[in-house]
């Protein structure tokens, strides 16, 4: 498969188009918690000739975000850090990162430091994702720096240390974050 037969959001303005448009509109079935704000931005973007990488892309992203919504309502999730980590167990790295953004611009202070290291530990994995290792490395690092000092944000949620290490190892396989046993604080 050569670079134009994959999607690439990163040197593809179609790509990425088509990963904001759906975020954005997966952000709106996230507080509607029903799928038809992303299925109406599907149909619009498929209503032209798009490539197999483009309409595979989609697709799957359609399926995540049906398996998300599930979950979310299956469990009742409610508090929005319970909500972004049971988005990133999903593997919607992007998606969390966009579902913090505006907490995070809202935010104050420590609050604000860790919704940003939780933004860059998905930023981290999106860039493993791209076989980027080192800039990876640079979003982990900064990410672990702020997690290790407040593990009590994570702890009612996931234990800390699950995903502080995977981010210190750059662990290419990403952490369950929501089905973590948690013993502590320091977990």
């Amino acid at each position: 498969m050569n670079r134009s037969d994959r999607f690439d959001p990163f040197n593809s303005r179609l790509c990425r188009n088509v990963r904001n448009s759906l975020s954005e509109s997966f952000r709106k079935a996230l507080a509607q918690r029903r799928i038809l704000p992303v299925q109406r931005a599907a149909e619009a973007l498929s209503a032209d000739p798009l490539p197999e990488s483009v309409i595979a892309y989609i697709d799957h992203r359609m399926d995540l975000y049906r398996q998300t919504l599930a979950d979310l309502g299956a469990r009742q999730l409610e508090q929005p850090l319970a909500i972004a980590l049971a988005i990133w167990d999903r593997g919607l790295f992007f998606e969390m990162h966009e579902y913090l953004e505006p907490f995070w611009m809202a935010a104050r202070g420590g609050e604000k430091r860790f919704l940003q290291a939780l933004i860059r530990a998905a930023g981290a994995y999106i860039h493993l994702e791209r076989g980027k290792v080192a800039a990876a490395r640079r979003l982990a690092g900064k990410a672990v720096s702020v997690l290790e000092s407040c593990p009590e944000r994570l702890a009612p949620f996931t234990s800390p240390r699950i995903l502080t290490g995977a981010l210190r190892s750059l662990d290419p396989v990403p952490p369950t974050l929501t089905g973590a046993i948690r013993t502590g604080p320091d977990d």
